[in-house]
């Protein structure tokens, strides 16, 4: 039996992860967007890309109308480039800001004045092509996808950025006159954000709701790359012996029984991911603790899409690959080092460095480096084309981003399958993403290391040490953070009410784009026609109505419901299918 082990010798102190070089810090005035990515699954030698080139996307090739003091903006085509370095491309236009996101006398940063990035969507400078972008005379911004379907929506007077995911999720985020931050999606799952200062630097406690459940992370900010990104900072720490514990080798490999065998997700996924058979050490067992988490986070989202479980269901993924595995398996052991420094740090009354928690250092270090996704995330291909990843997803960053990148280029290592991007495609993604990737590793594996010091000697896991049971510690940002909101769940759910109305009055207030052309009018030219006179009926489909009688003078985004005006009728579509004729 497990419990009758002998304890384990004192463990080797994992060794500490380096720190990169110090960053050049953004002068007053400094270009910069304010970056308002979020994760909230989980919280959310190994194989090369020899034979792959990596392309990066470039924004297209673009025409500009305007209409009704509303501007449009058509992506009609894409450039590739194979760029080891990184993703090049155009930056977003942006206002100047001072140090540290804040304006003068800590007055808000000033916006983007377009769609520089939305959470879940794609990254700036990398639209998809046959996208349409149109901004109103208010400043208010919505990106559509060449089927006509809504993106994006920059909401000016609400400070609200919408992101309509390709899996039918959407996302909200409001920055509001405080700084505090509100994040909803689908389900009524999220965050409140406040920001305060610890050491001389800024962090934000985020409390989430999901499902009833309330629970707390910490985030330092970190300027990268012309924007800030929000990083991970643990809310305690474990003891030196522990971290070496979960560091080094075992005295000999583990068997262990997860108790996933009736589990409908592990089922679904059986063919995908696959637990190590032994666990010579922590770090494999926290990998598949990882994947676990992950996967359980996607089978839920699925089960609330039916056409994406018929699309995985009909086209079963390639199994995750032992290399791909080894490499996460190394990201762990990576974090643990680093975290292990961060406890050092720690004990000394110390914050971490966020440009060596962040993924600069892990960048900047000249070898490849994995990231399982933590949520929905929509990218672009080498091609233009934009296709989705969520949890349990696996991409792979081959090199460092060139100095002027405004996106990271990554290769897809492991996919889930359906409509997935699928393995070996190249995409772009956005450093905020990135960086939410790399939280939700370390989020996930704190929860894992919480697990595993709870059930060591149990279960087949070796007995630690005594210096390894310690209890943790409290990390010092904490003391100074404000109270967590007791409030998130109704915040959030106000925040959802109001983007449903603001895409109303935006929509109301923006003229619709053609269908992907390089057309840079927005009304159609007539069509001319031979043969019978064109028909509509109930019933039919957006493609059916459209062949017959050309591209609409507008369309009138209701949400739920889509409007297309003629000059002598208008036409209602909701589901994609005519329900009035008027």
């Amino acid at each position: 039996m497990a419990d009758n082990k002998k304890p384990a010798p004192a463990p080797k102190a994992a060794p500490a992860a380096k720190a990169p070089a110090p960053a050049a810090k953004p002068a007053v005035g400094a270009t910069a967007t304010h970056a308002t990515g979020a994760t909230t699954a989980g919280h959310t030698t190994g194989a090369t890309t020899a034979g792959h080139t990596t392309g990066a996307t470039t924004g297209g090739h673009t025409t500009t109308a305007t209409a009704g003091g509303a501007k449009t903006t058509t992506t009609t085509g894409t450039k590739t480039t194979n760029n080891p370095a990184g993703a090049g491309g155009a930056r977003s236009t942006t206002q100047p800001t001072t140090a540290g996101g804040r304006g003068p006398a800590g007055t808000p940063a000033p916006r983007t004045t377009g769609l520089a990035h939305t959470a879940g969507g794609p990254p700036p400078g990398h639209m998809p092509t046959g996208s349409h972008e149109v901004r109103t005379a208010h400043g208010d911004v919505i990106r559509t996808r060449p089927n006509g379907s809504r993106a994006d929506v920059h909401v000016a007077g609400r400070n609200m950025d919408i992101h309509h995911g390709l899996n039918g999720n959407r996302r909200i985020s409001v920055e509001r006159a405080d700084h505090s931050r509100v994040f909803a999606e689908r389900g009524g799952r999220g965050y409140v954000q406040h920001p305060y200062r610890y050491g001389g630097r800024e962090y934000g406690r985020r409390t989430y709701y999901d499902h009833g459940r309330y629970y707390d992370h910490y985030y330092g900010r970190h300027y990268y790359h012309g924007e800030y990104v929000d990083v991970y900072a643990p809310a305690r720490f474990y003891s030196v012996g522990f971290y070496g514990w979960a560091y080094n080798p075992w005295a000999a490999p583990i068997s262990y029984s997860w108790g996933w065998g009736a589990a409908p997700w592990y089922g679904y996924y059986g063919a995908y991911f696959t637990p190590y058979p032994v666990y010579p050490s922590a770090a494999f067992w926290l990998t598949d603790y990882l994947f676990s988490v992950s996967l359980q986070a996607a089978y839920a989202a699925a089960a609330a899409n039916a056409e994406a479980n018929a699309i995985a269901a009909s086209n079963p993924p390639p199994p995750l690959s032992p290399d791909v595995k080894q490499m996460v398996a190394d990201e762990v052991k990576s974090q643990l080092a680093l975290e292990n420094a961060e406890a050092a740090a720690n004990a000394q009354n110390q914050a971490s460095d966020p440009a060596s928690s962040s993924i600069e250092r892990m960048l900047s270090d000249g070898k490849p480096h994995v990231f399982i996704a933590g949520g929905d995330l929509d990218l672009v291909d080498a091609n233009g084309q934009e296709c989705p990843i969520s949890q349990g997803d696996v991409i792979e960053v081959p090199s460092a981003p060139a100095p002027d990148a405004t996106a990271a280029t990554a290769l897809v290592v492991a996919s889930k399958g359906g409509k997935e991007c699928a393995r070996s495609t190249n995409v772009n993604v956005a450093f905020t993403d990135l960086q939410d990737m790399q939280n939700h590793l370390r989020e996930t594996i704190d929860a894992g290391m919480g697990d595993l010091q709870a059930k060591q000697g149990k279960g087949g896991l070796p007995a630690a040490p005594p210096s390894a049971t310690t209890p943790p510690v409290a990390s010092a940002i904490t003391a100074a953070a404000p109270p967590p909101d007791t409030n998130a769940s109704a915040e959030i759910a106000e925040q959802s009410k109001a983007a449903d109305q603001a895409e109303q009055e935006v929509a109301s207030a923006a003229p619709v784009t053609p269908g992907p052309s390089d057309q840079t009018e927005v009304a159609a030219a007539p069509i001319t026609r031979t043969g019978p006179p064109a028909t509509i009926a109930l019933g039919q489909t957006i493609d059916q109505v459209t062949g017959s009688f050309g591209q609409p003078l507008s369309v009138r985004d209701l949400g739920t419901k889509k409007v297309y005006v003629y000059k002598d009728m208008k036409v209602t579509f909701k589901a994609g299918k005519v329900t009035d004729i008027e």
